[in-house]
């Protein structure tokens, strides 16, 4: 005997729709991936799911392949812009609730951070659960953030930093914030695995993804800050000055270092433009991130990026020789900088284990 009607199928697979949609992506075929969104949507796959199971997993692999260089930078940028467009065109056909919202959340990114997809679902995440969002997008300095406080009741920022060398723009942001009344919620791979860097900035919360972020909000309202919390109550090291004298010569570093490896290293005084360019690109990047360490006083977050940088040097065969004598160099710039020469020594002692772009052994 049959009733008339028939079982209703199954919501297609996140792990599945994740892989047909990393193929879309990496064809910049934007059509076919937001009709992969939507169809998931028609056949029942919650908006949620989409946005945290599949989207957030597709630009996870799109990351992971840069790394691996098996994508270009532009091609990265293209792949991110096709799934910023799938989640435009999801949250095209999810209205906001009809529920009273919960309260409202600013969401933004801290200044200097372009990658605003992590962000953007958060802030799709929050609406789908009934806060009012205000989504100010990437590269938020504080002070057209705090502008936006001052002229909308804000319950909570949400903070989305990527981008490890902006964590000094970070505190600025999380500060400012707090002066003006409203509580700070961080999250991203700026702050730490374990968010470690999120308490030391003085962060109302921290939350590891988005969907932790969401519960968390639920589960609780943020108190509301202090208003007489001073910036260097956090990081009192910074009274040394080291922070500031680092930053501000950057780009004399970065051009007296490239001169001393031009003068030691052969391989690198018979470099092209293009290369010289490069390899002073690296440099810069090593100043911000001994800088960022200075701010932070932790070593462990410049060895972990010299580690991180050495391994994407041995997967896309370029000789990583050039960074020991790099750091020797700089070191011997900022010999009357106690901490700077600290932190230099423990990244150099730390690139002695690491494998070489040719052999693959650990020096």
């Amino acid at each position: 005997m049959t009733t008339g009607t028939s079982a209703r199928p199954a919501a297609p697979r996140p792990d599945r729709l994740a892989d047909a949609l990393l193929d879309a992506v990496l064809a910049m075929d934007a059509d076919a991936a937001a009709a992969l969104v939507m169809g998931a949507l028609a056949d029942g796959l919650a908006p949620e799911h989409l946005l945290l199971d599949v989207i957030a997993v597709v630009q996870r692999r799109i990351g992971e392949r840069w790394a691996d260089d098996t994508i270009s930078v532009a091609q990265e940028h293209a792949a991110t812009a096709v799934n910023e467009r799938a989640v435009a065109a999801l949250a095209a056909r999810t209205p906001d609730p009809l529920t009273p919202a919960r309260g409202r959340v600013t969401v933004a990114c801290v200044d200097g951070e372009w990658h605003a997809l992590p962000a953007r679902l958060l802030a799709e995440v929050l609406r789908l659960r009934g806060w009012q969002v205000d989504f100010l997008g990437a590269q938020v300095p504080a002070t057209r953030l705090i502008a936006h406080l001052h002229t909308t009741p804000t319950d909570v920022v949400a903070l989305s930093g990527s981008i490890t060398t902006r964590l000094p723009a970070a505190h600025a942001a999380v500060t400012a914030c707090q002066a003006v009344g409203v509580p700070v919620m961080v999250g991203g791979a700026a702050f730490g695995p374990d968010g470690r860097y999120a308490e030391l900035l003085g962060a109302d919360a921290w939350a590891p993804d988005a969907r932790a972020a969401a519960d968390l909000l639920a589960a609780r309202p943020l108190p509301r800050p202090q208003p007489d919390h001073q910036p260097l109550d956090d990081l009192p090291h910074l009274t040394d000055q080291e922070y500031t004298l680092v930053t501000r010569s950057r780009a004399e570093l970065v051009r007296t270092v490239l001169a001393g490896l031009e003068a030691a290293v052969p391989a690198v005084a018979a470099y092209n433009d293009l290369q010289r360019e490069r390899t002073a690109e690296d440099l810069a990047h090593i100043v911000d991130f001994l800088a960022t360490a200075l701010y932070l006083d932790d070593q462990d977050l410049f060895g972990a990026f010299l580690t991180w940088t050495t391994r994407i040097l041995v997967r896309r065969g370029v000789p990583a020789a050039s960074l020991p004598p790099a750091l020797v160099l700089l070191a011997d710039e900022l010999k009357d900088f106690p901490r700077a020469t600290r932190i230099l020594g423990h990244g150099l002692r730390g690139l002695t284990h690491q494998p070489t772009a040719t052999t693959g052994k650990t020096a």
